[in-house]
């Protein structure tokens, strides 16, 4: 429909200039074009002029003004397309997409065979994932422009998101029919045949999609797919003997794919595992540089044949001097059986090589060439680091100083013995170790990045980014171009360093940040869903979107979401005061002459505080600058893109709502994290602190489905009746018939008739040996009677600290430190702390403050030594150099 106040032909011509303009990115034009239209008196309410105005203004970065011409556009003229688009696509660059999609419907009832709408409103349908709404749209498209490409490959995929195989290769099967001129090596038209295959296999039509295969191998350029696809169908199709060939075929191209033996063993139906080692043998034999015939074998084989394998493998790889050997065969220590064998070969090689240079007696008896110096460090770093594995500090360090002191120049040896340390639970000594090995090589930003790393795990943020600034772009902070390039390891352990120090805000920033860099990953997808239809790209498009719905799935945002959380609950428990209240309270409570003290501290801590807020306003100002030519650069290359509200630190950690923020990262935890029984524990905690009944119990039960046996869930039971409880009492009126038969219920079914107290009592008594069972059920004791603290920490106490592992020992005492969980006790954390100590000597937690001070000043001393001992013996070689210099100068003379 056209629109209600048309243009006469002048400015007509004009209102097409103005909308090329746009479409070229000239906006100063543009604006000038919409300015000569306005300025006609007739014109100058003008509502799809008006419009353009705004999104060139949008596009100038002018976003409300933008908003406010578009606006009074729409209202001069609500039955224009024009005017309704033009709303859309502005709510589309403000990332309000739910908005966008009602404008392009609205637009639609005007215009509804408007090609450039139904596109931009196809976009933002499988952006949003509205595959009904996919569907109509592409179904609209595909019968406007039958004749294109295009259109029939967005309708089929729109029936193959909805999982309507059958329709969407049937589409595909009559375009492809009508398809006339087919070029020999046409790489569309080739990935549009392993589309189609791929939808056949996962409608589970397996006869049919390797026919489809074989009729179309000829057509299909990507011959290592077929390939691939052909074997795993005839597979499945139990035609095991037309696969065998396919996979050895497979193996001869790329003899290092894991997947390809595995394939082969099934095709060949080889299951028994001697059998399995002799084909891998034979493997061997006609790949001999090959390193998956060699170590696959270790995972098949047992006994007195894994002990042969083993040993071939590991004198291959100590010969070679292969660092990630002991990280290639980690996974077999999972197998006590195993890593026994590994652990007595390698003590035997040790004690062979450290005597006669061969790795075995009878190596040396026969008179067989002496294996490499290196081999004897090889074996000493293989050591240390699977004590380290098992946990046996002393005996770890013991041969990695063996090893340091055969070559002190290797650096993988200094990395494995800070690694010790770290396990060992002392993080600042890992960190000297990683540091002196970066010393040795510093452009290697493989050890520069671990080295950043340790200096996280010890707290020393500052140090950490100066080091990172090395690989960095010069003239930015190292924290801001760490977070431009989405540096998310880094931002994690930020994040968690901060929580460590209890600088909430800091970590707070690091965590949006990431949430941030994920819902950046998300809105990229935007700019697929047009080029992969044109480039035919189909079946990583299909994967795109399915990595795209579980994105929030990944490590890096479940330790930023999980590191979120539990401040935020922090900040719940515990809300920060204002620095006025803090101050007038010291004053209140203060002495004159202790108050005459503290304001002399408060004038120099003021003059301080002004030093660094000068400071502060200069990286501000750099800052800034930054800042703005990021944005700059933003709007050439992206216009429509919104700007985010910069992160502060204070803002953050003084929320008027922590436990609704702690909501927004929890949801997506709990919708692709849900296999995690830390979600679950964690919403637990939020909805305890919001007294919401139902969604606790809804906690517990998921985190039962999980894992029933996990300590915590008991603790979490024990609170959600005491809850109960407690509700029935403060509440006025009754609650819902049905909110309460389901109360009634999950009670029965978690405590049945007992009391909490002889539920906890139960527990205590059949999880008596372990530590963690134990901790849980001594915290709901205290929980539900806090008389019984004494009995509730002796209980976790007098728990044989031998059988405990580092992790456990330090959850329980900074649960006794810092008295959050059984109340004020001093005295027996400092008792606790010494038995701690003698059990893990190495875990800085477990130390005295004297003994780490004297510890540093022991190492200053060492370097100081080291320094003069280095100036003497320059001197004394400047010494004798100077010598030979008189006594010739002597003999000139």
């Amino acid at each position: 429909m056209p629109s209600s106040n048309p243009l006469p032909p002048k400015e007509g011509a004009l209102f097409r200039k103005l909308l090329k303009c746009y479409e070229l990115k000239q906006y100063k034009n543009g604006l000038k074009l919409a300015k000569q239209i306005l300025s006609n008196p007739k014109y100058t309410e003008h509502g799809e002029t008006l419009a353009m105005k705004g999104l060139t203004l949008n596009g100038l970065g002018r976003r409300e003004e933008a908003y406010k011409y578009v606006r009074l556009g729409l209202r001069n003229d609500l039955r224009s397309h024009v005017c309704w688009h033009v709303y859309g696509l502005l709510q589309r660059s403000d990332k309000k997409y739910d908005e966008a999609i009602k404008c392009y419907r609205n637009a639609l009832k005007w215009e509804k065979d408007n090609l450039q709408i139904l596109k931009d409103l196809s976009l933002l349908q499988i952006q949003m994932r509205d595959l009904e709404g996919y569907k109509e749209t592409r179904h609209h498209l595909f019968t406007l422009r039958p004749s294109q490409q295009a259109s029939w490959i967005g309708f089929a995929m729109s029936y193959h998101l909805l999982r309507d195989y059958e329709m969407a290769n049937s589409i595909l099967e009559t375009f492809s029919q009508s398809q006339t001129a087919i070029e020999a090596h046409d790489y569309r038209h080739s990935e549009l045949l392993l589309y189609q295959n791929q939808i056949l296999v996962e409608s589970e039509r397996l006869q049919q999609a390797l026919d489809h295969l074989i009729k179309y191998q000829g057509q299909i350029v990507d011959k290592l797919a077929v390939l691939e696809s052909m074997g795993d169908l005839y597979i499945k199709l139990k035609q095991h003997e037309k696969a065998v060939p396919i996979f050895e075929t497979l193996i001869r191209r790329n003899p290092e794919n894991v997947f390809y033996y595995e394939q082969y063993m099934l095709a060949g139906q080889v299951t028994e595992p001697r059998a399995v080692v002799a084909i891998y043998r034979v493997f061997q034999e006609q790949y001999p540089r090959a390193l998956c015939p060699r170590r696959l074998p270790l995972n098949i084989a047992s006994g007195a044949e894994f002990r042969i394998v083993a040993d071939e493998y590991l004198r291959r790889g100590l010969r070679k001097g292969i660092p990630p050997l002991f990280v290639n065969v980690r996974t077999l220590h999972q197998v006590s059986e195993k890593a026994a064998i590994i652990e007595k070969l390698m003590l035997q090689y040790y004690e062979n090589l450290t005597r006669s240079g061969h790795f075995s007696r009878e190596d040396a008896d026969a008179g067989a060439p002496v294996e490499p110096a290196s081999a004897l460090v090889w074996t000493a770093l293989f050591l240390a680091q699977h004590y380290d594995y098992m946990r046996d500090t002393d005996s770890a360090l013991e041969y990695i100083n063996v090893a340091i002191d055969h070559t002190p120049t290797l650096i993988e040896l200094l990395i494995t013995k800070g690694r010790i340390f770290k396990h060992a639970g002392d993080p600042v000594e890992a960190y000297v170790w990683l540091e002196e090995a970066q010393s040795m090589d510093t452009a290697d930003r493989y050890i520069n990045s671990k080295c950043a790393k340790y200096m996280l795990r010890g707290n020393m943020v500052q140090e950490a980014e100066e080091i990172c600034a090395k690989f960095t772009r010069e003239g930015v902070s190292a924290m801001d171009n760490l977070n431009e390039m989405q540096c998310m390891w880094f931002q994690t352990e930020c994040a968690l360093a901060y929580q460590r120090m209890g600088r909430w805000g800091e970590s707070l920033k690091k965590c949006h940040e990431v949430e941030r860099h994920f819902a950046e990953i998300v809105e990229d997808q935007f700019d697929f869903h047009t080029y992969c239809m044109r480039k035919m790209t189909l079946r990583a498009y299909v994967g795109l979107l399915r990595l795209e719905d579980v994105l929030r799935q990944h490590p890096f945002y479940f330790k930023a979401a999980k590191c979120a959380i539990e401040v935020y609950i922090r900040l719940y428990d515990k809300p920060l005061k204002s620095e006025a209240a803090i101050e007038e309270i010291d004053i209140e409570n203060l002495p004159p002459s202790e108050l005459k003290k503290l304001r002399s501290k408060q004038r120099k801590a003021k003059k301080k505080a002004e030093l660094e807020s000068a400071q502060a306003a200069q990286a501000q100002v750099k800052r800034e600058q930054h800042q703005k030519s990021k944005q700059q650069a933003n709007q050439e290359t992206d216009p429509d893109a919104p700007q985010l509200d910069e992160l502060v630190a204070d803002k953050l950690e003084r929320t008027d709502e922590p436990l609704e923020k702690a909501i927004d990262f929890l949801k997506p935890l709990q919708q692709l994290a849900k296999d995690r029984i830390e979600t679950h524990l964690l919403a637990f905690e939020v909805y305890y602190r919001k007294n919401k009944l139902l969604l606790m119990l809804q906690s517990i039960r998921r985190a039962r489905a999980v894992d029933p046996k996990h300590p915590e869930v008991h603790s979490c039971v024990i609170r959600f009746i005491k809850s109960l409880a407690s509700y029935a009492k403060q509440q006025q009126q009754p609650l819902n018939e049905h909110v309460q038969q389901v109360l009634d219920k999950a009670t029965e079914e978690l405590i049945g008739r007992k009391t909490p107290q002889q539920l906890n009592d139960e527990f205590i008594a059949k999880h008596n040996a372990s530590i963690m069972h134990l901790y849980e059920g001594a915290r709901s004791l205290y929980e539900l009677d806090a008389s019984k603290k004494a009995a509730a920490i002796k209980l976790v106490t007098s728990f044989n600290l031998s059988k405990m592992r580092l992790e456990e020992a330090v959850k329980i005492y900074t649960a006794l430190r810092d008295g959050d969980v059984f109340g004020d006790c001093e005295n027996e954390a400092a008792a606790y702390q010494q038995a701690c100590h003698e059990r893990f000597q190495y875990a800085r937690i477990f130390r005295n403050v004297e003994e780490l001070e004297a510890q540093l000043q022991e190492k200053e001393a060492a370097r100081l030594r080291a320094e003069e001992e280095q100036q003497q013996l320059n001197h004394v070689d400047s010494s004798e150099q100077a010598v030979p210099v008189l006594a010739t100068a002597a003999a000139a003379s």
